[in-house]
């Protein structure tokens, strides 16, 4: 038998219960994942995938900066007294005003 070293760390409980899932599902362990991304890493000379930021289109830029001036209060957002009425203003096509 090979000899092994330990690597502790420290990781979310549900990410490390959703590896073990996904893991399970090819047939093999965190740890044979990990030997694995590593083993890779050492043959390509670095992180065996690319980073970088996304990258997002003029409108999702601007539906996500919404989104964060919505959660953090700077805007308001729109407000419905019913589904009713939001699927009427959809059906419309319009942008007016809340019901």
């Amino acid at each position: 038998m090979a000899k092994t070293a330990n690597i502790n760390i420290r990781i979310d409980p549900e990410i490390k219960s959703s590896a073990e899932k996904l893991f399970s599902s090819f047939g093999i362990t965190i740890s044979d994942a990990i030997n694995i991304f590593l083993r890779k890493s050492i043959m390509d000379g670095g992180l065996p995938f690319e980073m970088k930021q996304p990258r997002y289109n003029a409108e999702t830029e601007a539906a996500m900066d919404e989104a964060r001036a919505i959660m953090d209060g700077r805007i308001q957002a729109k407000r419905y007294s019913s589904a009713h009425a939001l699927f009427e203003e959809l059906d419309a096509g319009t942008d007016g005003e809340s019901c």
